[in-house]
């Protein structure tokens, strides 16, 4: 089941439509019912609420307002080599790792110390 932090995909009408983080998921009064809180991921921010059974937070379709939706939980793809899709040069400290050292291909400046008031 999706829970507090997840984020998940809604589809509308079979359409990907926006993704949203579930922020909150609270029982309703009717057993297997909960008012799930959603943060749509899309500008401008929204806040919605949905009372939504249990198999309906896990993706099984429903309709509200006529309208099929279904919400998808996101999966972190695994992730792969780098270098193998991008062709990255192997980078590393050329100094101590204080402001100016270099990298292959730049300098290294320390937002801490900039930040630093007089």
């Amino acid at each position: 089941m999706a829970t507090v932090n997840d984020v998940v995909l809604i589809h509308f009408e079979e359409q990907a439509l926006s993704f949203a983080r579930i922020e909150e998921i609270l029982p309703d009064v009717k057993p297997g019912w909960y008012h799930v809180k959603l943060l749509l991921l899309q500008l401008p921010l929204r806040v919605v609420t949905w009372s939504l059974r249990d198999a309906y937070i896990n993706g099984e379709g429903f309709t509200m307002g006529g309208n099929r939706i279904r919400l998808e939980p996101v999966v972190c793809p695994e992730p792969s080599e780098p270098s193998a899709e991008l062709d990255l040069p192997s980078v590393g400290p050329a100094g101590d790792g204080k402001e100016g050292a270099t990298w292959a291909g730049g300098k290294v400046i320390s937002l801490a110390d900039k930040k630093k008031r007089p």
